[in-house]
């Protein structure tokens, strides 16, 4: 392969590098809609008069609360959320209110199901009233045009030291586990004093023995 060869290799692999960088960073709603959508319209005007919104495209993110399916399609019951970076909802415990959302095909509410992230995109279609616990809630109806159903990241996390380390609360265990300990120390032997050390040596040794 040639110098020039080898050079263009490596920039068409930065290139491809960066354009695969940038469509991770773009939002997962599609550039058409996103040009339908008012920056005035606000969740917080939605809900508090779905009706005055009607046929407004609008872009919301939330946790599925509860999906079914029924003769519409598929129902999702969307808790909102502040949307973060490219549409996700922010891990926050912030939320404005819960909205509907409709989708017209059917749609697995085994994988939709509680607890997911989603962002929808759709036109407002009134409100709908149902009963939630002991009272009656008015929910927004979101007919949906577009959805992104976010994947589950796994947060693990790891201990910075390498062994575990185990607390005993037990004090009698410990008591009777060191007094054991003390009972099975072997005793230390006594050093011998100068004279009884000549002195045994010298009834030892026979050659000693003749001289004295």
């Amino acid at each position: 392969m040639t110098t020039r060869g080898k050079y263009f290799g490596f920039f068409h692999s930065i290139l491809i590098i960066i354009f695969l960088s940038m469509a991770g960073c773009a939002p997962v709603i599609s550039k058409q809609i996103r040009e339908q959508v008012s920056p005035d319209i606000t969740f917080r005007d939605v809900i508090n008069d779905p009706e005055s919104y009607n046929g407004q495209m609008i872009i919301l993110s939330g946790i599925v609360i509860e999906g079914k399916n029924t003769d519409e399609g598929t129902l999702l019951q969307v808790l909102q959320r502040p949307t973060g970076f490219r549409g996700q909802p922010k891990d926050v415990d912030e939320t404005e209110g819960r909205f509907l959302a409709l989708v017209s095909r059917y749609l697995d509410v085994y994988v939709y199901a509680k607890g997911r992230e989603v962002t929808i995109a759709g036109e407002v279609q009134g409100k709908r009233i149902l009963p939630l616990d002991e009272t009656e809630y008015t929910y927004p109806l979101i007919n949906v045009k577009e959805i992104y159903l976010w994947p589950v990241i796994e947060k693990r996390y790891y201990t910075p030291y390498r062994y575990r380390y185990y607390y005993y609360d037990d004090y009698w265990w410990w008591r009777t586990h060191i007094h054991r300990r003390k009972e099975f120390r072997p005793k230390k032997r006594r050093k011998k004093t100068g004279w009884m050390f000549r002195h045994q040596t010298i009834a030892a040794s026979p050659e000693t023995r003749e001289i004295l």
